[in-house]
């Protein structure tokens, strides 16, 4: 265990020195977590977010070139919409990209930068399908832009941010050594996915939920029933992808094999309760965010936590 007391942790990034920041969905405070663990620092709380639901303060990343510029990428839920911003920690947010839907439900929200230094984006549909199929809507996508917001060179529709289309609701974002990007997504009633995200490519939502062979669709190379997923943060260490599984409860690991999948085994089930993100730490260890104050869990004494699991 690292920390504890935590309400509705949400995000996790990696400072150089080891040195974590945590995102707070509902308080809106970023927080500083030692290396070691311990008591979690305020690092800054940021008065533009208004969320509800499952909106507020999302997702952050941490630039590449850090030690340089001393940027942090964050995204979150304001009045109007949900938006993405940079800033240096103290400072107020810089939005990059303003317009992304919002909702009480299904605002994505995951940041991730690639290996070619361009950042990801996971967006959910805010609760209308249609916006997922709607290629002039960043709502239901997974966006890819440079770290100014400008849609990156090489994305696959003109002047846009959009990578790939079709999504429900995209928390979970990785990449793995070979420069593969990893996504999940949640399913509405029936099914959640593991995707293989390639440019340009529709995944199906709403014509589709789970499994298909309809070629107009990029298909899912894992599902799961709702009850045993709820798919949120994801991580790869060696050739594992990690998922944290709200709902469900429990940390799936799936083999990764090139661009194909391994059956997927259960760790931690029913033990800590629901999980909203896992990332891998320099040191090779995970480091997991539960998510039992978040309005759907059954929160113990000292929720939220943030363990610690050494693969």
């Amino acid at each position: 265990m690292l920390a504890t007391g935590l309400e509705a942790p949400w995000g996790i990034a990696f400072l150089p020195g080891g040195d974590t920041l945590v995102t707070e969905r509902d308080s809106a405070r970023i927080l500083r977590v030692p290396a070691a663990g311990g008591t979690p620092a305020e690092a800054q709380t940021l008065s533009e977010v208004d969320g509800e639901g499952e909106g507020g303060l999302l997702g952050i990343a941490v630039s590449p070139a850090y030690a340089q510029d001393q940027l942090v990428y964050v995204y979150y839920t304001t009045g109007a919409d949900n938006r993405i911003a940079r800033m240096r920690l103290g400072q107020p947010p810089q939005p990059i990209v303003t317009g992304i839907p919002r909702s009480g439900i299904h605002n994505g929200g995951r940041l991730v930068f690639g290996p070619d230094g361009y950042l990801y984006a996971g967006t959910g549909d805010a609760s209308s399908g249609g916006r997922s199929q709607d290629r002039s809507s960043l709502g239901g996508k997974i966006l890819r832009m440079t770290p100014e917001g400008k849609p990156a060179p090489g994305n696959p529709f003109p002047d846009s941010l959009v990578w790939t289309y079709g999504h429900r609701n995209v928390q979970g974002l990785a990449f793995d050594r070979a420069g593969r990007l990893w996504a999940s997504e949640f399913g509405q009633n029936r099914f959640d996915e593991i995707n293989l995200i390639q440019a340009g490519r529709d995944y199906g939502w709403p014509t589709v939920e789970g499994a298909t062979d309809d070629p107009r669709f990029a298909a899912p190379l894992v599902t799961w029933p709702t009850s045993d997923a709820s798919p949120s943060g994801v991580t790869i260490a060696g050739s594992t992808l990690y998922v944290a599984a709200l709902r469900g409860e429990r940390l799936w690991q799936v083999p990764l094999e090139g661009d194909r999948t391994g059956t997927p085994q259960a760790a931690l089930q029913d033990r800590y309760g629901r999980l909203r993100a896992v990332q891998l730490a320099p040191d090779g260890a995970l480091w997991i965010l539960t998510s039992n104050r978040d309005g759907r869990g059954s929160p113990a004494a000292d929720d939220d936590r943030i363990l610690r699991l050494t693969v």
